[in-house]
């Protein structure tokens, strides 16, 4: 049996293992009717109860979190059909694609800010790298924590971060599986099982999935394999022990984009469907990742709690890319010829890894002093980060043409042998102290010491301690209306010089960064809320100067207003709106070229309105749509290029319905329904590229609930 075969026997079996616990099922499901649940807005007071402690390491309500936050639930994740962080962020108007390649790793920006792969996202508070699509299966939700966060994670680009949340056990026997597919030919199956133990003690929740993937551009098919344990142990009613672990592969072609014709010409003729990785010799990007968590809680009495923690994430890629880079019979570095020759480059980087391993420790606590009441976290955390790979291989190998491609040879040469270049020590003490000056009003005071103790092979590291204030005023004028004031500073790492630069694989020093931050949120009624907020960050700019030299030089500073409303118009109608409007620009760098331009890649205005509508006449059914606008962004510094704004419309259905004590739900959706061409990401990364969106698409699933 071949390799490829043999993993889809092994979800199959796993898919059919979830249906022969079915009859334990049938006795708790025998009678249950079909319920109408609101997938896509929960009821406003639900919204109000969920907590985070994304503002910091407090478990908070939204409604009380002095920052701008936006989460995807499980529920929403199955209903907006998201199978990829991606999937998700087209539902979030201050989020945007960030050199996001198609069979690559998923890099996304918030607020006009790319986010680090290296501390940016998380997964249950913990840095992992971003260097492969996160798989979603084993998540209960994603947490986009928006705007400086330095208190919460120390090192992280001052956009922000995404955090994802890892199912626990469920309380009741679970045994769900889905199966779709899509247009051109993409399958997908996982199952999700849970329970717990007679007496109650032991809990346990498994995922597995599997995918045949084939991507809407020619040749970028791949495969994927995943499967995840999350156990439980009460140990006593104070004493909780938690384990999780996951392993997921993935093997998929990488889809290059496309740079400017002649260097000053957006390109025309292009086909969404294109692939410029499409030499004969050219291999899927491969890629293995795993995790271990552990977390123990203890609570103390009724107002004391502890816990520790600790995660072990490890990365592996083998990379490999026919890459279009330039025009050499015009000397032209970056761009394609006019009349769409480029050069291709063979791109090696075999065996790379990446080694996380975090823990922290944290004591929570309220109390009063003279009347006044305190919530409290203290706490200390430490990372250990350890990057291994070769010399990589970027060899000319000849020419080809978008309209036209050429065969051209491979390389004879191989990446060099796999070496340590990179170490990150990293160890932080934190406090928070929430306290309550009046019933209506909150002072959130947060305070975090960070050292890092940074190597890196032929280059100068550094070792430095920095103090990262976070202030907040939170004014609850009534029970369903917040209003808050907020300050923070933030840390990031400093870039790394790309290839071709005179200073190549040169590390500048950590930047620190600044934001002020202002918003309301608001329940309307009992079913809606909304939220508002006005931001202003500024952080040190790093860019390539007129020298070919990578830079740190003046600011980028971003100035934008968010808006969302979540929550249900009628018994019917549901909704899901954003909007996210930024001036970002380019301040105090005494460059006459670049000196207050827009920054690249980041829209002046974004929106996104979602509808679910459940219809009385057929029970069960609900049909919705979505509507997506991006104005126009900047590609070159100097703003002399950019591309046009763009619309999407979306429609979907679907429809739930009780067969044989178990509860189908059939979804339905086509995506880009007019099938627009546009640029959806038009990164200055690696020379600068562009990448057209999805044509229209369509999509079909079947989940399965007992």
């Amino acid at each position: 049996m071949s390799k490829q075969n043999h993993r889809r026997s092994v979800l199959t079996l796993a898919i059919a293992q979830a249906f022969v616990f079915a009859p334990s099922a049938y006795a708790q499901t025998k009678e249950q009717s079909l319920q109408e649940v609101i997938i896509t807005a929960s009821k406003a007071s639900e919204l109000q109860e969920r907590s985070t402690k994304a503002g910091g390491f407090i478990e908070t309500t939204l409604l009380e979190t002095p920052a701008s936050v936006s989460v995807f639930t499980l529920a929403q994740m199955q209903d907006l059909r998201i199978r990829q962080t991606s999937d998700a962020m087209k539902f979030d108007a201050s989020v945007n694609d960030a050199y996001n390649a198609v069979g690559y790793a998923e890099q996304f920006s918030i607020r006009g800010f790319a986010l680090d792969n290296a501390s940016s996202y998380r997964k249950d508070g913990f840095a992992i790298p971003g260097g492969a699509s996160i798989p979603l299966e084993n998540k209960e939700r994603i947490e986009v924590l928006k705007g400086i966060a330095g208190f919460q994670a120390g090192f992280a680009t001052p956009g922000g971060i995404l955090n994802y949340l890892t199912k626990r056990p469920s309380a009741a026997a679970l045994r769900s599986a889905t199966l779709e597919v899509s247009e051109r030919g993409t399958a997908y199956g996982a199952i999700d099982l849970g329970g717990m133990s007679d007496d109650k003690r032991f809990g346990y929740r498994i995922n597995a999935a599997g995918e045949r993937m084939r991507s809407y551009i020619k040749g970028a098919d791949g495969e994927r394999q995943f499967v995840s344990g999350a156990f439980d142990w009460h140990i006593s009613p104070q004493a909780l022990l938690q384990l999780d672990l996951d392993y997921q592969h993935k093997s998929q072609l990488s889809a290059p984009g496309f740079q400017l014709f002649n260097g000053t010409d957006l390109p025309q003729g292009i086909k969404a469907d294109m692939m410029l990785n499409d030499q004969p010799w050219a291999k899927p990007v491969d890629t293995r990742n795993s995790n271990l968590g552990l977390r123990f809680e203890y609570q103390i009495n009724a107002d004391w709690s502890a816990s520790i923690a600790a995660n072990k994430h490890e990365f592996k890629r083998d990379d490999y890319t026919a890459f279009p880079y330039g025009c050499g019979s015009a000397n032209l570095y970056p761009g394609y010829c006019a009349n769409g020759d480029y050069d291709v480059y063979d791109y090696q980087s075999v065996n790379e890894s990446k080694s996380i391993f975090g823990t922290q420790a944290q004591i929570n606590g309220k109390f009063n002093t003279a009347g006044i009441k305190h919530q409290i976290a203290v706490g200390a955390s430490s990372s250990q980060r350890r990057d291994y790979f070769g010399d990589y291989i970027y060899e000319w190998v000849g020419t080809s043409n978008i309209f036209h491609p050429q065969i051209t040879p491979q390389s004879a040469n191989s990446s060099g042998p796999v070496v340590l270049r990179r170490t990150d020590k990293e160890w932080s003490l934190f406090a928070q102290d929430i306290i309550s000056l009046s019933d209506a009003l909150n002072l959130h005071l947060g305070l975090r010491h960070q050292h890092i103790d940074r190597s890196q092979l032929n280059n100068k590291g550094y070792t430095n301690s920095y103090l990262l204030p976070n202030l907040a005023l939170v004014l609850k004028p009534a029970n369903y209306w917040s209003v808050y004031a907020a300050y923070s500073e933030g840390l990031e790492h400093g870039g790394i010089a790309p290839k071709n630069t005179s200073n190549e694989n040169l590390m500048l020093s950590p930047g620190k960064s600044q934001q002020f931050e202002f918003g309301s949120k608001a329940e309307l009624g009992t079913a809606l809320v909304v939220s508002a907020s006005v931001f202003r960050i500024t952080k040190p700019l790093e860019y390539i100067n007129a020298n070919n030299t990578y830079v740190s030089n003046g600011d980028a500073i971003h100035t934008g207003l968010e808006l969302s409303a979540l929550g249900t118009l009628s018994p019917q109608l549901s909704l899901g709106a954003s909007l996210t409007a930024i001036d970002a620009r380019q301040k105090n760098i005494g460059d006459a070229l670049l000196e207050d331009k827009r920054v690249t890649n980041v829209p002046t205005l974004k929106s996104t309105v979602y509808l679910d509508y459940a219809l009385q006449q057929v029970k069960g059914l609900h049909l919705n749509t979505s509507w997506q606008h991006a104005g126009s962004k900047a590609f070159s510094p100097d703003n002399k290029i950019s591309v046009p704004g763009y619309d999407l419309l979306n429609f979907g259905a679907r429809y739930a319905v009780p067969v044989a004590g178990i509860v189908a739900t059939i979804r339905f959706n086509v995506d880009n329904a007019l099938d627009k061409f546009y640029w959806r990401d038009v990164t200055q990364s690696s020379g600068g590229y562009l990448f057209p969106g999805a044509p229209r698409t369509y999509k079909l699933s079947a989940q399965f609930d007992y």
